[in-house]
């Protein structure tokens, strides 16, 4: 394989190797190619790597096929099985693999071990090599004891470089970071990364030099920190329905409040996806190894749990817990808007309890259904846009806040729907605009509305 050298086009470009073609490889690489530099790609899935050969990217992500596109035909992005080609042309060699949870809730570590031990056995100059991938506290340092068994410290310098991409924005979080976290205490390694990073900055923003420690659980605590808010907001949406206040006030009224700020303030029916599920998990499992008790990070992955269950319990009391041979309309099954991605998505296990119960369901999301198709099969039957979803449907549970179901045809949908019901997992509709429409509308932390039949059956 043989691969230009950009340094006659460049004197800044510098040669990428990334390793695995995840969600974050995937876009570190296209990213890092768009500024100029030489990236080869590396996995060991031939079939993956033979799809990505000849253009097919096998996430959905929104912007990346542009750059994909244009990085491939410039000639700046490559792709392979041959870990040694890659490694032996780059400068530094990113860690993009994957650190699935353990059964114990640790992040398994054996794809970056694995991958370590080889670099020992190729690496024969000085390389820079950099855990991309989210890895508990410590990890630079076993990555780095493992290189050392086979190499001389002067070969190889160990980074931490967390990443903090948003499924759905993800390529402008790579090209315009808010800040880049940099953790290392070699001066070679914090110059070549400088030098990498420099174009993403321009703007001004920062990058964060740190100890490779503490930029490893800068990636856990930001993580935390942020599926905090959610079950806390989820916390008070309950609270909410009990007391009589309404959640989009209270949360307008505390985002103002600068100390607090807007985002991250939705309630909902739990996070999922790949990140905050995995990292929330295990930096508890890191607070239990050093016999830390975490209790707050224990609090809110329960409350998450819980959470996923909310709907589903509005569900049974509507219908007086007799789900059996009704037919339920479900809109997005991923775990959020703008991506195909259902790890962890809620969507999925409050359909679990309608099939359980013996319902129906009839479903649509824009992306994810492909993925949701190889678990399911025909379990549940899966529709070709979102109005043939409600055909003959008891009613319509709103599952992700894709944008398309944000100003839908009301009138087209009462049609459909045996019954104007809709259970919104996400807050999407104005509640004066539901009533008004004639729907019977349930939400999270928000009053009921109820339509004038429905009120006219409860007062007989």
């Amino acid at each position: 394989m043989h691969h230009k050298d950009l340094k006659t086009r460049n004197i800044k470009s510098m040669n990428i190797a990334v390793i695995g073609t995840g969600y974050v490889g995937l876009v570190t690489g296209t990213c890092f190619a768009e500024t100029g530099n030489n990236v080869i790609c590396v996995d060991n899935n031939e079939q993956k790597v033979k799809r990505l050969l000849k253009g097919e990217i096998p996430i959905f992500e929104p912007g990346l096929d542009v750059l994909f596109e244009r990085n491939t035909k410039e000639g700046r992005l490559h792709f392979t099985t041959q870990l040694r080609d890659a490694v032996e042309q780059a400068q530094i060699i990113f860690l993009a693999l994957p650190t699935p949870p353990g059964e114990d809730g640790s992040a398994d570590l054996s794809y970056i071990m694995g991958v370590a031990r080889d670099l020992g056995g190729i690496i024969s100059e000085y390389k820079v090599i950099v855990d991309k991938s989210t890895v508990p506290v410590g990890t630079a340092e076993k990555v780095a004891a493992i290189l050392a068994e086979k190499l001389p410290k002067k070969m190889f310098d160990v980074v931490s470089n967390p990443e903090f991409l948003r499924e759905g924005v993800a390529v402008e979080d790579f090209l315009k970071p808010d800040r880049v976290v940099v953790g290392t205490r070699s001066e070679k390694a914090r110059k070549l990364m400088k030098q990498l990073y420099e174009p993403f900055v321009r703007q001004g923003n920062p990058i964060f030099f740190m100890d490779e420690r503490s930029a490893e659980m800068t990636k856990y605590a930001a993580n935390a920190y942020l599926a905090t808010r959610i079950s806390f907001m989820n916390e008070i949406a309950n609270l909410c329905e009990k007391v009589g206040a309404n959640v989009d006030q209270v949360r307008i009224g505390m985002g103002s409040d600068s100390r607090i700020g807007k985002r991250f303030l939705f309630p909902g029916i739990g996070y999922g996806g790949s990140c905050f599920p995995k990292d929330v998990q295990a930096l508890a499992k890191t607070a239990s190894v050093h016999a830390y008790d975490f209790k707050i990070l224990k609090s809110v992955m329960k409350v998450n749990t819980i959470q996923k269950g909310v709907l589903t319990k509005k569900i049974r009391k509507f219908f007086k817990n007799d789900l059996a041979g009704k037919t339920f309309a479900v809109w997005g099954l991923a775990f959020k808007p703008n991506t195909d991605d259902i790890r962890e998505a809620p969507a999925l296990v409050i359909m679990d309890e309608l099939l359980n119960a013996g319902a129906k369901v009839r479903t649509f999301d824009p992306e994810a259904m492909n993925n949701v198709r190889a678990i399911y099969g025909d379990r549940i039957q899966f529709c070709d846009n979102m109005y043939d979803a409600l055909m003959g449907a008891d009613c319509l549970c709103i599952m992700t806040e894709w944008q398309e179901f944000r100003s839908p045809d009301f009138e087209r949908m009462k049609a459909m729907l045996h019954e104007p019901i809709i259970f919104d997992g996400r807050n999407v509709y104005d509640l004066e605009q539901m009533k008004s429409l004639g729907f019977q509308y349930l939400s999270i932390g928000r009053p009921k509305v109820k339509s004038k039949k429905r009120v006219a059956a409860l007062a007989d």
